[in-house]
């Protein structure tokens, strides 16, 4: 993969090459949209030979795809809901992940489930479990994670001190996987980089390009520049999540496909503040509560609350912050206060309306549609099915297209990074001591570029001083700021500090301490000068004051108004979408 590894960089060159490239001549298909549907469609339509652009209005991931619980998991309370095939899907998916497509980027995690009843709830839950556990087999493939068992209160209590022992009356551990889903969503663009694609942030699409009925292609706007400039192309694909009913507006007429949102929050806490060796997992009167290990960290989350307000920068309220701590400490013997916490986020699920008025019980299934001639919509579905949602996405463009288009062969395609990564792990002493790191910063960095990690050992020795940490942040190397612009498309100090890292939820300072240097890093990549870095830190600097002071908000009007009162990113030019 070494001559792939070149072509699958997104630096600021790249970028403008595909903008060239896009005016240039007719695709088969556009995709609009860079989330993790987005991305796996234009990676599926690339690896079957057809000609893809991709444009996303904003950064990669920036939309729910960065603001999830950041598992790969079946759905247990799906079960609950007889909802057996969704899981069957979802666990099949999870096992080619972990094993084939991305093992450098998706790794197992266990989860303790309590129990609070004596006598019906342990047989009830434990056949729940091992059916999820059965569910699991893929064609061919292993569940790639251990399975589950029944643990008395005292065994679980030595898995989970934290737990306050009047809570639960017994335990079943299982296990599911987690992803840096921003990360897999950049990843998965770099590999279809790789065959072909072009790709481009910060570009956003203002209208359809008509012949007559038919689409014909995108009028599109460069939001670092101002110009715009029309793609044509054989099919559009609208993939665009929480935005897909502003999509259908552009092309005029009825949609076929109506998307609620529905607002989830998260909290990160210092992993010393809860005591476990173990995930956890608790039902709430609406869902599911999760515990999350995360590196230092445990992520807690989510709330599930219908969402009309800004779909761009939705806000976390005081109500949703202390909903997630009550229902936690309901269980933990040391209980968290707001201080414990280190960040907030809060992201919009995209779920299919019209089933319930409850948004808990809304649709997490997908759908595609063909409305009118040339364009394909897709909503629905979750973050672990992307692949599926894809293949079906591309089936539909293939329908449209007068050519013949070979199936999809994304489950035999491992993104970039993971082909050799257990070879790297294995070596990984070896790759210490002949770059001078140590060992556990090979194991983060493995962790996160898998082989790709010679690309960034690179820039190390071309220039030692980044193989020092980010002082404010020293789980990650200066390196990493760099390699985010010149490799993985990030354009902006906050798409560094939120998604290529996660620096503004893991720091108390929520990226401010870093900002600065973070910004000094990126300036000779990405060609800013004295008076850029100095408007990247004061935007950055104004979105997290915001961000905190919606956070003390009752409500989530006011969290919104106070959101929105943070200025655009720049350079802007339009209200951003998409």
């Amino acid at each position: 993969m070494t001559a792939g590894r070149s072509v699958s960089r997104l630096g600021p060159a790249e970028r403008a090459a595909a903008l060239a490239e896009m005016s240039a001549r007719e695709f088969d298909v556009v995709v609009v949209g860079g989330g993790v549907v987005g991305a796996g469609i234009a990676l599926d339509a690339a690896t079957r030979g057809l000609d893809v652009a991709l444009l996303e209005a904003r950064d990669f991931a920036s939309g729910t795809s960065s603001r999830s619980s950041k598992l790969i998991h079946g759905g247990l309370r799906y079960l609950e809901q007889l909802n057996f095939e969704l899981v069957r899907e979802a666990l099949q998916e999870r096992a080619l992940l972990l094993q084939r497509l991305a093992p450098h980027l998706v790794r197992p995690v266990p989860f303790l489930f309590p129990m609070t009843h004596f006598g019906w709830e342990r047989p009830y839950v434990g056949a729940g479990v091992a059916l999820y556990d059965t569910l699991g087999f893929a064609s061919g493939l292993t569940r790639g994670v251990p399975g589950h068992r029944h643990l008395s209160r005292s065994r679980a209590l030595r898995l989970a001190p934290a737990l306050k022992k009047s809570a639960f009356t017994g335990a079943v551990q299982y296990w599911d996987a987690q992803v840096d889903d921003a990360r897999y969503v950049m990843t998965m663009l770099r590999t279809a980089a790789t065959y072909g694609a072009q790709i481009a942030p910060r570009a956003q699409v203002v209208g359809f390009l008509r012949e007559g009925e038919r689409v014909t292609g995108v009028r599109a706007r460069d939001l670092e520049s101002g110009t715009e400039f029309d793609v044509h192309a054989q099919q559009v694909v609208n993939a665009t999540g929480v935005w897909t009913d502003d999509i259908q507006e552009l092309v005029g007429g009825r949609g076929q496909i109506h998307v609620r949102a529905s607002k989830g929050i998260h909290l990160l806490v210092p992993r010393d503040r809860i005591h476990s060796r173990t995930g956890i997992i608790l039902r709430t009167e609406k869902s599911v509560l999760f515990v999350i290990p995360w590196g230092r960290h445990w992520i807690i989350g989510t709330t599930d609350t219908e969402w009309t307000l800004d779909k761009g920068h939705p806000a976390a309220s005081r109500t949703d912050i202390d909903y997630l701590l009550d229902h936690v400490n309901a269980v933990l013997s040391v209980p968290l206060t707001r201080d414990d916490v280190e960040g907030v986020y809060a992201g919009l699920r995209p779920l299919l309306s019209g089933e319930s008025d409850q948004t808990s019980q809304l649709s997490r299934e997908h759908v595609v549609a063909h409305p009118v001639p040339g364009l394909v919509m897709i909503a629905g579905g979750k973050y672990t099915t992307y692949r599926v949602m894809a293949r079906d996405a591309v089936d539909a463009v293939a329908h449209g297209l007068d050519q013949r288009v070979p199936r999809s062969c994304t489950d035999r395609v491992p993104l970039v990074g993971a082909e050799g990564y257990q070879a790297l792990w294995n070596s990984r002493y070896r790759l210490a001591h002949t770059s001078g790191l140590h060992v556990a910063r090979i194991e983060h960095l493995l962790q996160r570029y898998g082989s790709l990690i010679d690309e960034v050992l690179e820039l190390v020795e071309d220039d030692p001083s980044l193989g020092r940490p980010l002082s404010g942040a020293d789980d990650y190397l200066r390196a990493e700021i760099v390699y985010a612009a010149t490799h993985e498309g990030a354009r902006h100090l906050n798409d560094v500090l939120t998604r290529r890292t996660h620096i503004s939820i893991e720091t108390f300072h929520r990226g401010l301490a870093v900002a600065q240097e973070a910004a000094e890093l990126l300036a000779g990549p990405l060609d800013w000068d004295a008076e850029q870095v100095k408007r990247e830190v004061e935007y950055f600097t104004k979105r997290v004051e915001a961000e905190r002071r919606s956070q003390e908000q009752d409500s989530d009007q006011e969290a919104d108004a106070i959101r929105l009162g943070a200025p655009e990113i720049v350079p802007v030019v339009a209200p951003e979408r998409g």
